[in-house]
């Protein structure tokens, strides 16, 4: 299963109507990852009054997991809008956490929507991302006679080859993904 992920944390500040909104995004593979993850961040921003976030996790067998929080806002104005900029982005494996200061002026519930929207879409921006996609590594037993050929195939379609080991015949120990699998499947196995 292919992916877009970020590759590394980043963060994106913005003010409006005296109110502060910092986000900070960061790449996850797990609900426990997550927690701790919001919680470092609601103890760096303890004078903080919401601390929203929503996150997108592929766990290991394929499944989606999906949440966002409101944090004490109005209903549907900061989680939910921070998850559609992810889901917009196609993104997958990230937490968005987006901390607002505020400033004394009401920005009204599409206010907060678009301002809870953009900091979280200037943090993804500012951030670097990457295509991840899930693999396998896979032992195949190849006989001499074949390892050329073989070795051609791996290199003609990027399957990388991570160790070969030579006794009766030669074990060719590869890293590729389930399309490449089934196809090298019809060909060697």
């Amino acid at each position: 299963m292919k992916f877009c992920t970020l590759k590394k944390a980043s963060t994106a500040e913005i003010v409006e109507k005296k109110s502060r909104y910092s986000a900070n995004s960061c790449h996850i593979e797990s609900k426990e990852k997550k927690k701790k993850k919001i919680n470092l961040i609601k103890k760096k921003y303890y004078d903080a009054k919401h601390n929203c976030f929503a996150f997108s996790i592929v766990d290991k067998d394929g499944n989606l997991l999906e949440k966002s929080s409101d944090d004490g806002e109005p209903s549907g104005t900061a989680g939910a809008p921070i998850l559609n900029v992810i889901r917009k982005n196609n993104l997958n494996n990230v937490l968005i956490v987006v901390t607002r200061y505020f400033g004394g002026i009401l920005l009204g519930t599409g206010g907060l929507t678009r301002a809870y929207s953009n900091t979280a879409l200037a943090s993804i921006e500012n951030g670097k991302i990457i295509e991840v996609e899930n693999g396998l590594q896979v032992s195949l037993e190849i006989e001499y006679s074949e390892n050329e050929k073989f070795k051609y195939y791996c290199e003609k379609n990027n399957i990388k080859i991570v160790e070969t080991k030579y006794s009766e015949n030669i074990i060719q120990k590869i890293e590729l993904n389930e399309e490449e699998y089934n196809s090298l499947n019809n060909k060697f196995i």
